[in-house]
């Protein structure tokens, strides 16, 4: 069928054995008024503002805590609460957005005014529950905003190959705060803090708010003209297509839920982000606790930020040659094991090793965003990407609390060593639960599975 407007130029809609619609006929430029390549680079740009709040966090912590008067824990307990709300916006942001009720946008600029409120709150809350609502609400909404429409708008851009370009935007969320974390850690007291934090949120802000400002979602089963949706073997992007294969249909969130692999991912991401963002808000405390000077103690979480965020983006290149479930799994180990060599450098104090599984821990604790934010698409498709993802994603709100609040409280009560060691076994099993995983609808040997394709007795 094709279809003309006088806003846009014609566009056909193909469909595939399968039942599967792919309409193909108008350019990026068309319809961003550019390359698709913008919806890379903005959304990487805008990934690198807003990942301050969480992966500088604990080298601001010592300040925070005597500047307002806190305890440690009070003070972990407000990036406990940024997280829970940086994941639990996802889903609403990502419903209003499928259903035109906000457009990306708009989820960008008020995601934009809210981040950077966070921080003024940050500065400026007389006391512990201010800064709770202040920042870890009202901030974490925002950045939530953000961070959900910045992953899931790549994905509706490059439907044939989106590994690789998710993972290097997601990339951004990590290394992007890789001067602040030395800011904090050598230019950051008690008479300077109100100055650092209000530049910050003024930063975050701008930054987010001009990247946001060209955000545009493509239309719905929209495909690349130069792919066939139909003859994947005659294009140049077959391994990636072959390797992670287009989801039988596009599945509504309730349909994704009763497939039992969405609520599957769910519960593997609330292991391996708890133990994330336990090494995100630790580690730098922890070494200091070692007796490791600022130096490392900050190159630490320094190169802890960089190989987390380039290790995104090669595992998400890796992972369109791979396979996304392979790779999948051999993330989460890494980053489960590598929380024991964490705790054994630091035990017997050796600055070299602690660098390196610092290196290992940081490539292991992020590179599984985007392979999470791949699959989500690749099972169930683009259409509904952002309520789907919404969902998975959302259980990073169970696995911050654990991480970084619940994290604090293990800690006093155990200490370093119990805490480590439980966030090594959390990633362990994350890995094994991970292997459980399969496209719904799709057989192991990838064809398509009997009745896979009726929705409510009809044919989808």
């Amino acid at each position: 069928m094709t279809t003309a407007t006088s806003r846009r130029p014609a566009y056909r809609e193909i469909t595939d054995a399968n039942g599967r619609v792919y309409r193909v006929g108008e350019s990026p430029r068309d319809i961003l008024g550019g390359p698709r390549l913008l919806m890379v680079v903005l959304p990487w740009v805008a990934m690198m503002a807003i990942s301050v709040a969480e992966y500088a966090y604990g080298s601001a912590e010592e300040v925070l805590s005597s500047a307002h008067g806190w305890t440690s824990t009070d003070t972990f307990w407000v990036l406990g609460v940024w997280t829970v709300f940086q994941a639990a916006v996802a889903f609403p942001t990502g419903r209003l957005r499928e259903r035109g009720i906000l457009t990306a946008r708009g989820a960008m600029l008020v995601g934009a005014v809210l981040a950077g409120l966070g921080f003024f709150a940050l500065s400026h809350a007389p006391n512990v529950t201010l800064a709770i609502l202040g920042f870890g609400v009202l901030g974490g909404a925002g950045a939530g905003m953000v961070y959900s429409t910045c992953v899931n708008i790549v994905g509706k851009w490059y439907p044939e190959r989106r590994g690789g370009k998710t993972g290097f935007v997601n990339g951004g969320f990590a290394y992007g705060s890789v001067p602040m974390i030395f800011v904090f850690t050598y230019a950051f007291d008690a008479g300077n803090y109100h100055t650092v934090l209000d530049s910050v949120g003024i930063y975050v802000l701008g930054f987010v708010a001009i990247c946001g400002w060209f955000f545009r979602d493509p239309p719905k089963n929209w495909w690349p003209e130069e792919v066939d949706p139909l003859e994947h073997s005659k294009n140049a992007n077959d391994k990636a297509l072959s390797k992670n294969p287009p989801a039988v249909r596009q599945y509504e969130p309730m349909e994704a839920i009763r497939t039992g692999m969405l609520p599957l991912m769910w519960l593997c991401l609330v292991l391996c982000s708890g133990v994330s963002i336990f090494g995100i808000s630790f580690q730098v405390p922890f070494a200091k606790e070692m007796g490791f000077g600022p130096l490392v103690a900050a190159s630490s979480m320094g190169i802890m930020s960089v190989i987390n965020g380039t290790g995104r983006g090669a595992t998400g290149w890796v992972s369109d040659r791979l396979g996304r479930k392979k790779t999948l799994i051999l993330v989460i180990l890494v980053e489960g094991l590598s929380q024991f060599g964490v705790l054994w450098a630091g035990d017997i104090g050796s600055e070299p090793l602690f660098l390196f599984f610092a290196f290992i821990s940081g490539f292991g604790s992020g590179a599984f965003f985007p392979m999470f934010a791949s699959l989500v698409p690749d099972y169930f498709g683009e259409n509904n990407n952002a309520q789907n993802y919404g969902l998975v994603y959302s259980s990073k709100l169970v696995g911050g609390l654990a991480g970084s609040g619940l994290g604090a409280t293990v800690v006093a009560a155990w200490g370093y060593s119990g805490a480590y060691t439980l966030a090594g076994c959390f990633g362990l099993a994350s890995a094994a639960l991970a292997m459980l995983l399969r496209q719904p609808g799709r057989t192991t040997s990838g064809r398509v599975r009997a009745g896979a394709l009726q929705v409510s007795g009809e044919t989808a």
